[in-house]
């Protein structure tokens, strides 16, 4: 479960900016998560509620922003949204698709007390 490294990594994060800017509580952290990132929020969600014990995070609620998938297709020359890698343009039916965003995973915000 390459979540609980991620979840990690956003903790680590999270108290680094904390220790620099002297925050003792985060209340909220939202996090962008792309339809395209592989990372489940659920996953997440549950890493988080393991490892925020005895920390500044520990009463902290997550909170995800919805990202779009956007492609652009070669054959239409439109921007679309896509909803997995393996997707076929929904205008045209193209196969032919750049990825233009949608594999984020990304600290929108953070509350603090």
């Amino acid at each position: 479960m390459h979540e609980m490294s991620l979840t990690q990594n956003i903790m680590e994060i999270v108290e680094e900016q904390c220790h620099r800017n002297n925050v003792n509580k985060v209340t909220d952290i939202w996090l962008e998560i792309g339809p395209l990132s592989c990372v489940e929020p659920d996953a997440i969600e549950f890493c988080f509620e393991v490892c925020r014990k005895n920390t500044v995070m520990e009463n902290c609620k997550l909170h995800f922003v919805p990202v779009l998938a956007l492609a652009y297709c070669w054959h239409c020359e439109k921007t679309v949204e896509i909803k997995s890698h393996h997707d076929a343009c929904p205008q045209c039916g193209g196969i032919h698709l750049q990825k233009q965003g949608g594999d984020d995973l990304r600290i929108k915000e953070i509350a603090v007390e």
